[in-house]
């Protein structure tokens, strides 16, 4: 496995909506993104950094999306699905998992900003491909099963006055 070292290659893929309603149900603030990107790369080389956005056309998401571009994201932004009985879905499980495994090849490290479980097989199948797969999300919010499948986690719950808006 690939060990922590100063020209490690970085990517940081970010599940925007996971972390939002973590972060709006367990302390009612906002994620500060400059300070978890800034923590993710920990000195090393950021290869890429990616967000994972939903499109709910709310008033302030366009200047969300903006700034986390200016904080150094790409964004990938999915829109809100309504369905007949007016349940609504999106999420980007696959598309972060796609992103990841065409990542691999290409960086020593991938830093998963989420504390969703399905990304346990994801973890282990990077792993068995030689990238060290580091976890950053609140602990109370993460699936304890990916907390051990992963080389890494920051609990981000240790320091909500760094991580947190």
């Amino acid at each position: 496995m690939t060990e922590i070292h100063a020209t490690q290659r970085v990517a940081v893929l970010v599940d925007s909506q996971n972390l939002y309603h973590a972060a709006q149900t367990m302390y009612t603030r906002n994620i500060d993104y400059t300070a978890m990107l800034e923590e993710a790369v920990a000195g090393r080389e950021l290869t890429r950094a990616i967000a994972y956005v939903i499109r709910a056309d709310s008033d302030d998401e366009e200047s969300f999306f903006e700034a986390l571009v200016d904080i150094g994201f790409e964004t990938r932004i999915k829109p809100i699905r309504t369905f007949a009985d007016g349940s609504k879905k999106a999420n980007w499980d696959v598309g972060m998992s796609l992103d990841a495994v065409t990542l691999a090849d290409h960086v020593d490290t991938i830093v998963l900003c989420t504390g969703d479980g399905d990304f346990v097989r994801l973890t282990r199948h990077l792993q068995h491909e030689g990238v060290r797969v580091e976890v950053a999300c609140f602990q109370e919010s993460t699936a304890e099963s990916l907390i051990e499948a992963a080389d890494g986690f920051t609990d981000m719950s240790a320091d909500t006055d760094r991580f947190l808006l």
